[in-house]
């Protein structure tokens, strides 16, 4: 028994259909595999990036901490130094006492402020001295 020339046609056209209804899925899957690889490697990008930042921050952090402490043993150093330049432009010597009843008011207790005998030159090392320092 032949097939007829509408039997070979509707053949030919289911069988067409089939491969690209095959060809089709085939591609879906491809698709979707390629979005998965794009999104892994993009999430390894993004975490690699973020590290990245993180490690640069934190650098920055440290140098930042590194520039207090410098600000902050100038501070305390100053008035050491400016002692000793007094000495030395004066060319005399520094004798240092403690006044036991002239206290500096209890809210910047800790802090010092250091005069010469006759109370014209004076040293801050105070809270507010430090900022009024780094204003400048």
């Amino acid at each position: 028994m032949a097939l007829s020339n509408a039997d070979v046609q509707k053949q030919v056209k289911h069988t067409m259909a089939f491969i690209e209804q095959e060809a089709n899925e085939e591609a879906e899957e491809i698709d979707v595999k390629a979005e998965e690889e794009f999104n892994i490697e993009k999430g390894c990008l993004v975490q690699t990036q973020r590290l990245k930042t993180v490690e640069y921050y934190e650098k920055k952090e440290k140098q930042i901490e590194q520039q207090k402490k410098i600000l902050v043993s100038n501070l305390i150093n100053q008035p050491a130094v400016q002692i000793r330049m007094y000495k030395i432009a004066t060319e005399r010597d520094v004798d240092v006492q403690i006044d036991q009843e002239a206290y500096l008011p209890e809210e910047i207790a800790g802090e010092v402020e250091i005069y010469n005998g006759d109370r014209k030159i004076r040293v801050s090392n105070t809270f507010k001295s430090w900022l009024d320092l780094i204003a400048q």
